[in-house]
């Protein structure tokens, strides 16, 4: 029989997880098998960047925080070697980090998400990645906006071109 020291240990661990998950703006699973070292230091690295942690964690212990929080749905997901990315903050970078990763590399792969609290399929993920940042959905929007507004004036200054030369005349 498993010793209690070694079975509480577990537990706690489990009910860290569970605590992580709970709060994260999103929750990856992927399959990393066939990465090296030199590449994963390099995601771990991106990954810090963008405000997640990579961890490995073994499939039981997440399998068990993932049930805690009332999710089973990635059980059939949770075989092999699978490596958890967790977000607290945003979860587009974290998301676009992992989605341009996986298209550099073909053997490393999305096992499945969960987004706020849902399921998400990896479809919908991949989607997600695809889409401008922020940053550059506001920078589209103020060019936008700034376009109509070298339009009103350019108008304007027209008008009042126009204006001065009836009066001169």
């Amino acid at each position: 029989m498993a010793n209690e020291k070694i079975i509480k240990q577990k537990e706690e661990e489990v009910d860290k997880l569970a605590e992580k998950m709970k709060t994260a703006s999103i929750v990856l699973l992927t399959d990393y098998r066939g990465i090296n070292v030199s590449d994963v230091t390099t995601l771990r690295k991106d990954l810090r960047n963008a405000n997640a942690e990579y961890t490995v964690i073994k499939n039981n212990i997440t399998k068990r925080a993932l049930n805690k929080l009332g999710i089973s749905e990635l059980d059939d997901t949770l075989v092999g070697p699978t490596a958890v990315i967790i977000a607290q903050d945003e979860y587009l970078p974290a998301l676009k980090t992992v989605y341009s990763y996986s298209k550099e590399h073909d053997f490393y792969k999305m096992k499945a998400g969960v987004l706020e609290g849902k399921v998400t399929s990896i479809e919908e993920l991949s989607t997600l990645a695809q889409l401008p940042s922020r940053e550059e959905l506001i920078a589209k929007l103020a060019g936008c906006l700034l376009a109509n507004v070298s339009k009103l004036a350019a108008t304007l200054e027209a008008v009042r071109v126009k204006k001065e030369s009836e009066t001169a005349e």
